[in-house]
């Protein structure tokens, strides 16, 4: 019905109009015209817009950053001969990135396990000096009766002991002879033997002790050369040391020409080409940059009045002008200790999974912190919105006409969207056919 009260209201005002033109016959057949002319009319939906309760939140804008990016240099030199990346590539973990030539170091690594091998031997017959030695000393202490840790002295000496014995009995007899030569008891030959026999045990006590003196020396000298094969062998137990070192030093050259990635990522930067030569000594020796972007930070600058509503572990939402009708979930993981002195706001950082790699560092957002008390607002379909640059409107429908309503959006809930500006609660809004609508034209539900 309310349809042909519109037709009939435009079909007269046409005809007036050609009246007044002062056209009679032509106005009549005008009229005539008009009235058999269809006016145009596009099939819709619509829904109406209501009022729900949807989270608050404190609404801010920054830019995505990566939360690790590192710069692959060399470890050694070398001419590159494999290249394994390009800018944008994906790399995962432990990647070879490029390889070098690894001859030189692989001759320095067998030369090194060559010196090792030639140590081990000398190590063997070191060894097996000190124990000749050892057994050599065993053998001059067994013969003196010593042990280790034993001091041997001269007067010990098994002989020097006997003759010592033998020369006091001697001693003694020799001083009763001359007693009894003075008496008269004894003749002057009995006297001289005693007194040969003395003299002959002194000599022989003095040969004794030189016996005793060259026993010990060789309980030292052998001592002395047990020790020093005991420093030689641990001298070239050191050495192997040193030369096992240096062929891990040698190994680990051959294994830093093979560059692997040090993170997951992609590669934002590439300065290496077959052929080259690179090395760690040369400035700026990178040879890529690899950038994570599983996990985004965006830093949020929150006012003075609002640093009570944030804390670690909060919720946020961001949404990109890439992705209008998408939501991205991060949560807010650091808070700075103080406020900015200057612009009064408090800087908190957020980490934004990116599992599926739609957001790029460097993109700018508009992050919305949830709030606890949610609000009413009003909303209506997401696909109601019709989306034009950097201007949203919608079709408004009202007594069958549609009028195009430019709006400000705000929350993005599910397939229902927040609307600050533009519409209230209860209109109707079109939800089809959005591409045939235009303001003003004639629209049936």
């Amino acid at each position: 019905m309310m349809k042909t009260h519109l037709y009939i209201t435009l079909a007269g005002t046409m005809a007036v109009a050609a009246l007044s033109a002062g056209c009679g016959s032509n106005a009549n057949s005008a009229t005539t015209a008009n009235s058999n002319k269809e006016a145009t009319t596009v099939d819709i939906t619509t829904e109406a817009a209501t009022i729900k309760p949807i989270p608050t939140y404190i609404e801010a804008t920054g830019n995505l950053a990566s939360d690790a990016q590192t710069d692959v240099a060399p470890a050694v030199a070398g001419k590159i001969v494999e290249v394994n990346f390009d800018i944008g590539s994906y790399v995962g973990q432990g990647d070879v990135l490029v390889r070098l030539d690894p001859r030189d170091a692989s001759i320095r690594l067998e030369q090194a396990k060559a010196q090792v091998e030639q140590q081990r031997q000398g190590v063997i017959q070191a060894n097996a000096n000190a124990e000749q030695a050892l057994a050599n000393l065993r053998q001059t202490q067994a013969r003196l009766g010593v042990k280790d840790g034993e001091t041997f002295q001269i007067k010990d000496f098994s002989q020097v002991k006997s003759i010592t014995a033998q020369l006091e009995l001697a001693e003694k007899e020799l001083r009763r002879a001359e007693n009894l030569l003075e008496s008269g008891d004894i003749s002057r030959s009995i006297y001289d033997q005693r007194k040969s026999q003395r003299d002959s045990l002194l000599g022989q006590l003095d040969e004794a002790r030189s016996n005793a003196a060259i026993a010990i020396k060789a309980i030292d000298t052998a001592r002395a050369a047990y020790e020093a094969a005991k420093a030689a062998a641990s001298t070239a137990r050191a050495a192997i040391a040193t030369l096992e070192a240096q062929v891990a030093q040698a190994e680990k050259a051959v294994t830093d020409t093979v560059i692997r990635a040090p993170i997951s990522g992609y590669v934002s930067d590439k300065v290496a080409d077959v052929g080259e030569y690179i090395s760690p000594n040369t400035p700026n020796s990178k040879i890529a940059t690899i950038v994570r972007t599983s996990t985004l930070r965006m830093k949020i600058d929150i006012p003075e009045q609002s640093i009570g509503k944030v804390a670690t572990g909060q919720g946020v939402s961001l949404q990109t002008a890439a992705y209008p009708d998408r939501n991205f979930a991060g949560t807010i993981v650091r808070i700075a200790p103080g406020l900015n002195t200057s612009a009064r706001t408090l800087t908190v950082e957020a980490e934004v999974q990116n599992s599926e790699g739609l957001l790029k560092p460097g993109q700018f957002a508009t992050v919305r912190i949830t709030q606890s008390k949610p609000e009413p607002a009003v909303v209506i379909p997401v696909k109601a919105v019709k989306t034009v640059g950097d201007t949203n409107s919608v079709f408004v429908i009202k007594d069958g006409v549609a009028r195009e309503q430019f709006v400000q959006l705000g929350l993005l809930e599910g397939d229902m969207i927040q609307v600050k500006r533009g519409v209230v609660e209860g209109d109707r809004v079109a939800v089809s056919n959005l591409g045939s609508l235009t303001d003003g034209v004639f629209v049936r539900q």
